[in-house]
């Protein structure tokens, strides 16, 4: 067997993997086809580049992903580590510069003795794992040759969703006659607060808000409504039904489930006031900080597969945003995924070539800290299944036969009560209406014992027990 580790991709889950087998003393060869190759959505050199938002989603422990990012904080990984060094203001999430995340991450990779970086798209799985492991980590946006040799080993007819990324603007160019800077949670000490003093606090603590707020009144609502979902799409394909992830909706799909939908959405104004009048707005536009100097803004919610012109047209009518300059548009993208459900066990394994792994949203976990987090179980389950295979050569003289078994191997599962071990047990339970998954408190098992109604107080239960577990 080859005396390293092959992984494809050099995406959030290729290099979480490859940090972890390198920080075991086993080479890594890191295949990423950019720049030699750009996917539809990838712009930048670097690796671990983020497409759709800036955010790592909360670092609450009452929020599954925030218990996600801390259980990964305790096995080491190096890309929560970095993303919590280049965060930026987000409330109460983790959001990150992306160009510095990116960045710090290449550096890290490309600077380790064990790992080499190579650039060049590989189409031939089986060929590889012949002789070594390896593990799939091209993510959503893997190459169309790839896609085919994966659903010809896979031997599946379909691997793609649809999905989207939001626009992201100018902070200069947004009107600050009407814009506001706050959160909900700022915002609730209002309550305690005059007028005036409210307005003095919120001027006073502006550069260290991370969200900037759009207020809207029910005409103006209703006429972006009207607009959005006239619009004019990129493309004409029948996303509505089958092919859009819900996780990640483009906005004109929602408008369209009813006038009201986007205001108990993305646009709810629940814990806003407007600073103009002192009432709660009918809807709420919140852009949320994309850089650390600031400068940049992304649109919460705002996946969006309208053309160009029709972004900068119908997002004008949102008010505040009349002569918002555009750093990038948003844009919508076919995501590639298997069937783990029948393809992967519980360490993201192929069951059919167990020298083959997955990891990323390519297996059906969905969001940057999910993909993490299976490419740290496929990363140390690689390096367990690599030391085995050398410690039984080692063994073997030349004349014997002997084989892996694959009984004597030590896997690594993590406990279903974490929420790493929960992501990787619902990609590998047979499911017949499988389908792209976030980290959340529903795959847990339920607290043993009488039931706790406050939902706060249940999910800080079952944070506890995940972290007791660990």
């Amino acid at each position: 067997m080859k005396d390293y580790i092959t992984i494809i991709g050099g995406g959030l889950a290729g290099t979480e993997a490859a940090y972890q087998i390198a920080k075991r003393g086993i080479k890594v060869k890191l295949y990423e086809m950019k720049p030699i190759k750009f996917s539809p959505a990838h712009s930048n050199q670097n690796l671990a580049e983020i497409v759709c938002s800036n955010s790592f989603k909360s670092n609450l422990l009452t929020n599954a992903c925030g218990l996600l990012k801390e259980e990964l904080r305790r096995l080491d990984s190096l890309l929560i580590k970095i993303a919590d060094e280049t965060s930026v203001p987000a409330g109460q999430a983790l959001a990150v510069d992306r160009e510095l995340f990116s960045e710090k991450v290449t550096k890290i990779i490309e600077e380790n003795e064990y790992i080499e970086v190579i650039h060049e798209e590989i189409t031939n799985i089986e060929e590889i794992a012949r002789e070594g492991i390896v593990i799939i980590a091209t993510g959503p946006l893997t190459s169309e040759g790839l896609a085919k040799d994966i659903q010809k080993l896979t031997t599946q007819d379909k691997l793609y969703f649809y999905d989207a990324a939001a626009p992201i603007i100018n902070k200069d160019s947004i009107d600050f006659h009407i814009a506001f800077y706050g959160d909900r949670y700022s915002q609730e000490k209002k309550k305690e607060e005059s007028m005036e003093e409210w307005k003095k606090r919120l001027e006073e603590e502006k550069e260290e808000q991370s969200y900037i707020n759009l207020p809207m009144n029910q005409e103006e609502y209703e006429k972006f409504v009207e607009e959005l979902i006239n619009a004019e799409v990129v493309t004409l394909h029948d996303f509505e039904k089958r092919e859009i992830f819900e996780g990640c909706m483009p906005i004109e799909i929602m408008a369209k489930r009813g006038i009201d939908t986007l205001r108990f959405g993305p646009l709810k104004p629940v814990g806003f006031d407007d600073p103009r009048t002192g009432r709660r707005p009918y809807a709420i536009v919140q852009l949320r900080q994309d850089d650390k100097l600031g400068t940049m803004y992304n649109m919460v919610g705002f996946q969006t597969n309208l053309k160009y012109g029709e972004q900068k047209r119908v997002f004008s009518l949102i008010p505040g945003l009349e002569n918002a300059e555009y750093i990038k548009y948003g844009v919508m993208h076919r995501n590639t995924y298997i069937n783990s459900t029948e393809l992967l066990d519980e360490t993201y394994n192929l069951k059919n070539n167990p020298n083959i792994y997955f990891a990323g949203q390519i297996t059906g976990v969905e969001g940057y800290v999910e993909s993490i987090s299976s490419g740290m179980v496929a990363g140390l389950n690689a390096v367990e299944r690599f030391n085995k295979i050398k410690k039984e050569e080692k063994e073997a003289n030349e004349n014997s036969s002997d084989k892996l078994n694959e009984s004597d191997l030590q896997k690594i599962v993590f406990s279903e009560n974490t929420v790493i071990g929960s992501l990787a047990k619902y990609i590998s339970t047979p499911n017949s209406k499988f389908q792209p998954m976030n980290a959340n408190f529903g795959i847990l098992p339920e607290l043993e014992g009488k039931k706790i109604k406050d939902k706060k107080e249940r999910y800080m239960k079952l944070a506890e027990r995940s972290l007791e577990n660990f």
